[in-house]
């Protein structure tokens, strides 16, 4: 699993590739939390496009980064989930809280 940042004007974007899992969801965590605390973007974007499996410790990480947004007043977007982990999401009914888009420039417009 590897994961990065960049930044992207008034997005902070985060690229997840590989899956998110029991061993790998801490550092996605991690990840998430220090960029949402750090960055001086006011949107934080997920791009989930490498990522073809998540489970619910993975789900669970997202969950604590969209939190930790709101109170900081940020927008956490998620954009490029592939059929496998949209299924998990949707499953759990996390697609109605999360903002979840298709593209990148779909989601910097969001």
């Amino acid at each position: 699993m590897e994961i990065s940042f960049r930044d992207e004007g008034p997005a902070a974007i985060i690229k997840v590739q590989g899956d998110i899992d029991l061993y790998s969801s801490p550092k996605v965590r991690q990840t998430i939390l220090e960029c949402v605390k750090k960055a001086d973007a006011q949107k934080i974007l997920i791009d989930m496009t490498g990522v073809a499996y998540i489970d619910s410790s993975g789900v669970a990480s997202l969950i604590e980064g969209l939190q930790l947004s709101k109170q900081k007043n940020k927008l956490f977007l998620i954009f490029g989930l592939t059929a496998r982990a949209r299924a998990v999401i949707e499953l759990a009914r996390l697609d109605k809280i999360f903002k979840i888009f298709l593209t990148e420039a779909e989601a910097m417009s969001g």
